[in-house]
């Protein structure tokens, strides 16, 4: 069956071409060139509009930035608020990574790109949550004290709250829950969710770590849940309130 994905980019070349290699890979896409076009498919506030598996996100968009499309995507009403957005952004500025991450992108890519490694970031993505879903004993809740994380669902919850967290962010947190106190590095984090590999730059790891602590730690500034091991990485902390 075939995924659909919603490209937001007012460059039309750029999508026509992304969304003509992306249907050779099987794959239904929409296109939107606006940002406020982008979040009426995505919210099902045009007729005929389907449900989409993945947002291609740009960052530069002529109505509203893209960071202001993810945050207002990250709050929409229904599952469509927990869709995966991969933000394209330009070359050679982290901080716009960094920020996109922050606010709710599951993943990033700067321009120019090469199609193959935008397919292999779609597919790393969407492969996460299917493999979930796959795995034995996946309908299994793991519970740490008032904190419980539904594998089937995909939802987090502490004392019956339920947390907002990406695709990816679910997809850490299941992989330290399951190695609970185990130190983990950045590296075998990333390599338990079979993510991208690292760049010397890159700490989104970091930067993720932060949103979930933000989700589910009573005070970020004393956390409780996910420790910082400095100098090695992180363990996720095996007795809990």
């Amino acid at each position: 069956m075939s995924q659909n994905l919603l490209i937001i980019e007012d460059d039309a070349r750029l999508a026509g071409m992304v969304a003509e290699y992306l249907e050779q890979n099987a794959f239904k896409v929409g296109h939107a060139l606006t940002g406020q076009k982008g979040l009426d498919l995505l919210g099902n506030k045009l007729s005929a509009s389907p449900a989409y598996d993945l947002v291609i996100l740009d960052l530069m968009l002529p109505d509203m930035d893209g960071l202001e499309v993810c945050r207002r995507i990250r709050a929409l009403d229904g599952p469509q608020a927990a869709t995966p957005v991969l933000m394209l952004t330009a070359k050679g500025d982290p901080m716009d990574r960094v920020i996109g991450l922050e606010i709710g992108a599951d993943d990033y890519l700067p321009k120019p790109f090469e199609p193959r490694e935008l397919l292999a970031r779609i597919r790393a993505i969407l492969r996460r949550g299917s493999q979930d879903a796959a795995k034995p004993g996946a309908q299994k809740n793991l519970n740490f004290g008032s904190l419980e994380i539904d594998r089937n669902a995909r939802a987090v919850s502490v004392a019956g709250r339920l947390c907002e967290l990406t695709s990816y962010q679910f997809d850490l947190l299941v992989a330290m829950a399951e190695r609970a106190g185990r130190v983990l590095t950045r590296d075998q984090i990333m390599e338990a969710v079979r993510g991208r590999e690292l760049e010397a730059f890159d700490r989104s790891i970091d930067v993720h770590m932060g949103r979930i602590r933000a989700a589910i730690e009573e005070d970020v500034k004393t956390p409780r849940r996910i420790l910082t091991v400095r100098g090695v990485g992180y363990v996720f902390a095996r007795q809990q309130d």
